[in-house]
């Protein structure tokens, strides 16, 4: 009788709830960027002006950075099951709230609340796919659970905000309560059912010694700066389509619906190519990404060069995330919803820092190919705590190394 592989291979299927997990990535990708689109019909809908309505793009970022670590310790003693299927609900619950309110206090909580069950969903989920998916395949996992937040991008948001513009903002928000049932039910379906309290009871000290790991803590250096400098430039694309490339602004969502499927093209590469070579893998779209938004900012004003170059940079920016969350498990021990938290709030930290910094340089002399530029260099700079990650690594790579052959030398001397 021959046994059963211990680990998947890079060429075997991945389970069922992989994809489950990326479904329920989409919907919640989806909420976090439709509603920029939808921000003057909230405004005019519940009377306030577009500065305040822009605080709900604000108060979903708090609540993704404060809100998966607290939530991490708070979901501990839950199965992961009941967590995901948890997350989900109050998912659903924050846009029915929404939508059938007409206090803009409400709809503020309403989406801090959201944020708090999507951190969680994530930080969960990734410990969950990379466990079914095993050591050999929790890259790829997690690049087909990323995979979910590409494609709301190329798919979610645009037809999120199509029909905002038809039904009304409200519309979205009940679609996307729906579409969450099915979600619930497939995590019941697939996602296996976890031990009891006692065992959890012992993994808290343990989960908390997990971010005590000094390489998790440079992945997590990587992540922000890499996400800072990629994500600062990515957040003011439309005024460098229109203002400098000379783009109509029709055709600008249709450029970043390109970005979509390159981000989708490069979490599939870099999660296959994550799991054999991590470190180097990185390294390559952390280096790609910052000279390609140099090239984009050296030539703003040709519009296909640009349009080609966003495509592109979707690709390499957000082709390294897997393999980040992955290395983050991996350093921290599988299993740690803590550390998987963190990652997710690093994300969010990079993502709400960089757009901040990038801003600023909107009035400088660079004007819209500021943020390119500035993004650029915080984007190389992901490279030192990675150099530093690569140095560790190798050193303790040596030191097992020696540990293992020392004994073995001494006792040929001795005999």
């Amino acid at each position: 009788m021959t046994s059963r592989p211990t680990s998947r291979t890079p060429t075997s299927r991945l389970p069922a709830l992989v994809y489950v997990l990326a479904a329920g990535i989409f919907l919640m990708g989806t909420t976090e960027f439709m509603v920029a689109g939808l921000l003057p019909d909230v405004a005019a809908d519940l009377n306030v002006d577009l500065a305040q309505a822009g605080l709900l793009v604000t108060a979903f970022a708090v609540g993704m950075v404060i809100g998966p670590p607290v939530m991490a310790l708070a979901t501990l003693r839950l199965p992961a099951q009941a967590t995901l299927i948890g997350a989900l609900a109050v998912f659903a619950a924050g846009h029915l709230v929404a939508a059938v309110s007409d206090s803009f206090t409400v709809v503020i909580v309403s989406r801090v609340v959201t944020a708090l069950a999507t951190g969680t969903f994530w930080a969960t989920g990734a410990v969950v796919a990379a466990a079914v998916a095993g050591p050999g395949a929790s890259a790829r996992a997690l690049a087909v659970m990323s995979g979910g937040l590409s494609l709301a991008v190329v798919a979610g948001v645009p037809l999120g905000t199509f029909a905002g513009q038809f039904v009304g903002w409200r519309g979205p928000f009940w679609m996307l309560a729906a579409l969450t049932v099915p979600a619930i039910f497939a995590v019941l379906r697939f996602a296996p059912r976890a031990a009891g309290n006692k065992q959890t009871r012992v993994a808290i000290g343990a989960e908390v010694a997990t971010v005590r790991s000094g390489r998790m803590w440079l992945v997590l250096g990587v992540i922000v700066l890499a996400q800072a400098g990629f994500l600062g430039a990515y957040s003011f694309i439309s005024p460098l389509l229109t203002d400098r490339a000379g783009l109509p602004a029709v055709l600008v969502p249709l450029v970043l619906v390109g970005f979509g499927i390159g981000a989708l093209a490069g979490t599939a590469i870099g999660g296959r190519l994550g799991d054999r070579r991590p470190l180097t893998t990185v390294a390559v779209a952390v280096s790609a990404t910052s000279v390609l938004l140099l090239i984009l900012a050296a030539t703003a004003s040709h519009s296909m060069v640009v349009v080609g170059l966003v495509v592109v940079v979707g690709a390499t920016g957000l082709g390294a995330n897997p393999v980040l969350i992955a290395q983050t498990l991996q350093f921290a021990g599988h299993g740690s919803r803590l550390a998987s938290s963190l990652a997710t709030a690093a994300f969010n930290l990079g993502t709400a820092t960089g757009s901040a910094l990038a801003a600023t340089t909107l009035s400088s002399s660079l004007g819209v190919v500021g943020p390119a530029v500035l993004g650029a260099g915080i984007t190389v700079t992901a490279l030192i705590p990675l150099a530093l990650l690569a140095a560790r690594s190798r050193s303790r790579t040596d030191t097992t190394t020696s540990s293992r052959v020392e004994p073995t030398r001494v006792a040929v001397g001795v005999s």
